[in-house]
């Protein structure tokens, strides 16, 4: 019996035991080893360049998350769709889109009810909290550039952060067997001081955020208001994070170094590995009616 309702996507639960006439344990290959996923090579290899190649003189916290949502196109609003099979990477720039992380309330829910089933499993790890959270955004002094974000907590008033997000580069992840996509996201959060005046918007976010191993899942309820006299609007969001932006950075280093040792060398891309296996999992336990 499993504890949980959670899918892997096999479409087919995992069986563990011995069958009559099955094959004995198979060797990975003709070389005794497992060839590095090609897949999740290139989102490893994605990271690692933006983290390398990130602006030197911008002394900010390295972020990187996979958000579930829809590629649309950008022309008719209709969801992607193209001559594959099976979940697909897409050239940056390549095709005129846009991504949509907004989900229903009922798909909401839909993970709400999964992820806390897998928090109360006896066997799970997973920890949770629930954050009520206040975001303000303004106007750069220059006028130009990334708007400046007050993170404080609603209840407390406590500024939690005052950044600059600057947006590094995303990467586009096509899933047609699947009712949703996702994307990748590499940004930087900028440490700034406090801004004057007034805010030009501000977020009122209520959020379910699930913690495992290196991993931070956010499940968040979002009350967008865009000025004084502006109806709110309501999304909802789902979005997966590397928890210790230092490790990230400390593993990438370490890859292909011939003066570390193999685990080290391999440690970066066994990270982005089960980052893109949580990414999987959450894509693949959407349900219909996303949006």
């Amino acid at each position: 019996m499993h504890s949980t309702a959670v899918s892997n996507g096999n479409g087919h639960a995992h069986d563990s035991s011995q069958q009559p006439g099955a094959l004995p344990p198979l060797s990975l290959s003709i070389l005794g080893v497992e060839p590095m996923d090609e897949f999740i090579r290139e989102i490893a290899d994605f990271i690692h360049f933006q983290i390398s190649s990130r602006p030197q003189d911008l002394n900010g916290i390295v972020e990187v998350e996979a958000k579930i949502g829809l590629l649309r196109e950008r022309e008719t609003g209709q969801r992607l769709k193209m001559p594959v099979l099976v979940e697909t990477i897409l050239t940056p720039n390549a095709i005129d889109l846009r991504f949509e992380s907004n989900m229903s309330p009922k798909q909401h829910q839909h993970y709400n009810k999964l992820l806390n089933n897998l928090k109360t499993a006896s066997s799970s790890a997973l920890a949770y909290q629930h954050l009520h959270l206040v975001d303000s955004f303004y106007a750069p002094e220059s006028g130009r550039g990334d708007k400046i974000r007050v993170t404080r907590d609603e209840k407390t008033g406590e500024v939690l952060a005052t950044v600059r997000k600057t947006r590094l580069a995303d990467l586009n992840i096509y899933s047609p067997k699947r009712a949703a996509d996702w994307r990748i996201s590499v940004n930087l959060e900028v440490p700034v001081p406090q801004p004057l005046g007034s805010p030009t918007h501000t977020r009122r976010k209520d959020r379910m955020s699930y913690s495992h191993e290196e991993f931070v899942i956010d499940l968040t309820q979002v009350t967008a208001t865009a000025g004084p006299n502006s109806k709110p609007e309501i999304f909802h969001e789902l979005e997966l994070e590397l928890a210790r932006p230092d490790y990230l950075l400390a593993t990438a280093a370490k890859r292909g170094d011939p003066n570390a040792s193999e685990l080290e060398r391999g440690a970066f891309d066994e990270l982005i590995r089960a980052f893109v296996n949580n990414a999987r999992i959450l894509v693949r336990n959407a349900d219909g009616g996303w949006q």
